[in-house]
């Protein structure tokens, strides 16, 4: 006697996904929920307990909802419509899988206070419930009546769902999900009708619940559940998996003083001391003392401890505000760890530096003692796809070490199933935050209001600076509920580095220019830096053909931020190839902006700079006889010229870029002290007086202004289904710029698209892009084709882009914030 087929023959036509390329069959519907599942077992694993979860629901019960909504969340593509779909039968079904995939929870999960909470998971893990300007699931199914409901889900193979029902109740079982009766509720005539039944009462239950304000720790709790549920969801549907190890742990300090032993080092006073606090840390250290390796022994010592609290793996981050002190980091961390492979780079450039170090000439030498530059080097397609690959584990979070910008981690304050991942991977870890004093004031209040959601999810924060001034102290302490600690590493005896000096004239003054030409003259290598393009272009222009003429056409470079990537590569490497610290000191010149200040690990004879705000002076000033190998060098700072910007009324800005208050008492205090030989300790001071100014004043204010508003506006959970696109807006145009391709570079970069699929060959077009600031995209026409800006600029590879043509009045002034 024939029964009816078994639920694995009847489910093995039913695919989660369609073919990949090459490949005949999808994968199957039990294959993904099984993966899906196993994922949340990782995502757990590596999370720990989660001190945050909402008092009614604790952390076992949290992980034990996400388990059952990543087992049960694509049932609804049981829906013949949809599988038509993944069969490549028809273009696009047009209903939401999520929705149907409530209907099978009744019959799986007998606690009547989990079912909700696994509902929260199944939903959400694609669209917002609400505010979705119609793409939200309340506007798509809100209004729908059980008939209606059932007529937009109406071919719903009732074999499929029996077969689906036995199956998840048996995984379940398997794996040891709680919450599920045994044996399973009755089967119902009609399993399809009861399917629908369900669905459509537990969406309107969590219409309604989520629609209702929430109390914060409910909403947050719910707002890490969909993290949960979609970082296990994109993990298995790329085939990924996560980092298990974190080796910045116990083991680090001993792999530290080994690494020291050989360079005939032992640790310092400060370094041991930050190894042995446990808690939050401010760290002030001059440059050359260690800072570095002092926090990363602090961070060690707090893995252990929230490995120990949570029973997790914790993640590390270290944030830097630029891009090439990222990528250095990153290349520094994963040589003192061995094991670069976990050291992953977070920000929106990730690919480019993969890719870079990919396709790098490799230093050694051959069999036969000469530099091997080509074999076994990848081809650029094929490093463009691994470096995007690399890139791509970072975001799945493969990685339990991460260099990045904060602005990454702070994508997760957008939540939804975009962005809750994020702020789910911050529980539990630790925070190293170097060079604070990079972030102008509203995105430090930014940094701010995350570190104490940080601190809420279990977090533990280190800021590091060589020059901490006492208000940015203050404002952490002002932050975090937990205490701090301060550590001050002492002086290294080290003579001071550098002689102040102070011109009463502009840098483009034609005294201060027969000046730079005098120590030119001399053979010394100079660097000058200009407050704007404008006055770099001017300076360059009359500098460099000398220097050129007597040393080559190297000698003399011009660096700012409007160069295409490729020339700014090119342009970097060639400045450090004459400038860098390891290399032996040659004549020349390098004319930047403020790129230069902490980019690029260079040293220079003497510097002529504009004036500007004292931590960007003090960052120049590290450019110049940077570990104190000579005599004092000179710092040369001149008076700049005040100016209105364009559309921002009558007040003044030094060069067009510095607000007045700040860069005025900066240079009272620098003339104040001109000629004398000056340290870190003296910049400490100097800074403590610049913020203790009714400036400083107003600053600390605007501070805290701007990290409440961006809690109040971004952190509060009470709605956290709600559609947040408006705000994923406002968030790019206060973080993110934008770039473009000059029009006569269409051809090239169209070329290079084709040249390997995908974001591959994205990657490779890449080197023709030009960064820009949000605000310039009006400036810009959008191609629909190859889906870039293009921009009708005067540009040349060793001077940038120096001007947009385009209709009058509507043009780039080099002068401008570009």
């Amino acid at each position: 006697m024939n029964g009816p087929p078994p639920p694995g023959q009847i489910l093995d036509a039913v695919w989660a996904k369609s073919p990949a390329d090459g490949q005949s069959r999808g994968e199957s519907l039990t294959s993904h929920l099984r993966a899906t599942l196993l994922a949340a077992r990782a995502v757990r694993h590596r999370t720990g307990r989660l001190a945050a979860v909402t008092p009614v629901l604790d952390s076992a019960a949290f992980w034990a909802a996400v388990e059952w909504a990543c087992l049960t969340h694509d049932g609804g593509k049981v829906e013949e419509g949809f599988q038509e779909m993944v069969h490549k039968l028809r273009p696009f079904w047009g209903e939401r899988h999520e929705v149907l995939s409530l209907g099978f929870l009744p019959r799986l999960i007998g606690d009547p206070a989990l079912l909700p909470w696994v509902s929260v998971g199944v939903a959400s893990h694609h669209r917002a419930l609400t505010g979705g300007e119609g793409r939200d699931l309340r506007a798509l199914y809100g209004s729908s009546d059980r008939a209606e409901f059932a007529e937009r889900f109406d071919r719903i193979p009732a074999r499929s769902v029996s077969a689906l029902t036995t199956w998840l109740h048996e995984t379940a079982a398997a794996h040891g999900l709680p919450g599920h009766p045994t044996p399973p509720e009755p089967e119902r005539p009609d399993p399809a009708a009861a399917l629908l039944g369900h669905a459509h009462r537990l969406l309107g239950d969590l219409l309604d619940r989520w629609e209702e304000q929430a109390a914060d720790d409910d909403g947050l709790t719910a707002v890490l559940l969909q993290g949960a549920v979609t970082m296990a969801d994109h993990l298995s549907s790329a085939h990924r998996d996560l980092a298990a190890d974190q080796p910045l742990d116990a083991r680090f300090p001993p792999l530290l003083a080994e690494w020291m032993a050989g360079k005939d080092q032992r640790l310092r006073p400060h370094q041991a001391q930050a190894a042995n606090l446990s808690g939050h840390l401010l760290l002030r250290a001059p440059t050359g003392s260690g800072k570095t390796e002092a926090a990363l022994l602090w961070a060690s010592r707090q893995v252990a401890d929230l490995a120990g609290e949570s029973g997790g793996v914790p993640r590390v981050f270290y944030t830097l505000p630029y891009l090439a002190s990222i990528n250095a980091m990153t290349k520094r961390l994963g040589e003192l760890l061995g094991v670069p492979e976990v050291v992953g780079v977070a920000h929106s450039r990730a690919a480019a530096h993969h890719f870079a170090v990919a396709t790098a000439p490799q230093d050694g030498p051959d069999d036969d003692g000469d530099a091997d530059r080509s074999e076994g080097t990848p081809s650029r397609a094929d490093a463009a796809a691994k470096a995007v690959a690399r890139g791509a584990a970072t975001r799945l979070f493969h990685e339990t070490v991460r260099v990045g910008t904060p602005y990454q981690l702070l994508r997760g304050a957008l939540v939804g199933a975009s962005h809750s991942s994020v702020l789910l991977d911050t529980a539990n870890s630790v925070f190293v935050m170097d060079e604070l004093h990079a972030y102008e004031r509203e995105r430090l209040g930014f940094i701010l209001a995350n570190a104490a959601l940080w601190e809420r999810l279990g977090g533990r924060v280190a800021v590091l600076s060589a020059t901490l001034p006492a208000k940015l102290a203050e404002l952490f302490r002002a932050t975090l509920a937990r205490p701090i600690h301060s550590v001050d590493a002492p002086g290294l005896g080290l003579p001071p580095r550098h002689r102040l000096s102070v011109r009463d004239h502009h840098l483009t003054d034609p005294a201060a220019v027969a000046e730079i030409n005098a120590r030119l003259a001399r053979d010394e290598s100079v660097l000058v830096v200009a407050n704007n393009v404008a006055h770099a272009l001017a300076l360059f222009e009359q500098l460099a053909p000398s220097v050129r003429e007597k040393h080559g056409p190297d000698a003399a470079t011009l660096l700012h931020s409007r160069f295409k990537r490729g020339d700014r590569m090119g342009i970097e490497e060639r400045i450090i190839k004459r400038s860098g610290t390891r290399e032996p000191r040659r004549p020349g010149l390098l004319v930047a902006t403020q790129v230069v200040e902490v980019s690029l690990d260079v040293d220079f004879d003497v510097l002529f700079t504009a004036a500007a705000p004292l931590e960007a002076l003090l960052q120049r000033f590290g450019r110049v006889n940077r570990v104190a190998a000579r005599l004092p060098a000179d710092v040369i700072v001149h008076q700049p010229a005040w100016t209105t910007r364009r559309g921002q009324g009558a007040d003044e800005f030094a060069d067009g870029i510095y607000e007045q208050p700040p860069v005025e008492a900066a240079w009272d205090l620098l003339t104040a002290h001109d000629g004398t030989l000056i340290d870190e300790a003296d910049a400490t001071a100097w800074l403590d007086a610049v913020y203790d100014s009714p400036w400083g004043e107003q600053w600390y204010a605007d501070v805290l202004a701007a990290r409440d508003s961006f809690a109040s506006a971004f952190l509060r959970f009470d709605f956290p289904f709600a559609d947040r696109s408006d705000l994923t807006e406002a968030f790019d145009a206060l973080f993110d710029g934008t770039e473009a391709v000059l029009l006569e570079d269409r051809k090239k970069y169209a070329d290079a698209l084709a040249e390997a699929k995908g974001e591959a060959g994205r990657l490779l077009a890449d080197d023709y892009l030009i960064p820009l600031p949000h605000w310039a995209t009006r400036l810009a026409r959008w191609d629909r084709e190859l889906k870039v800006r293009l921009i009708d600029g005067d540009y040349t590879s060793d001077l940038g882009l120096r001007g947009v043509r385009d209709e009058p009045g509507n043009d780039y002034q080099p002068g401008e914030v570009l």
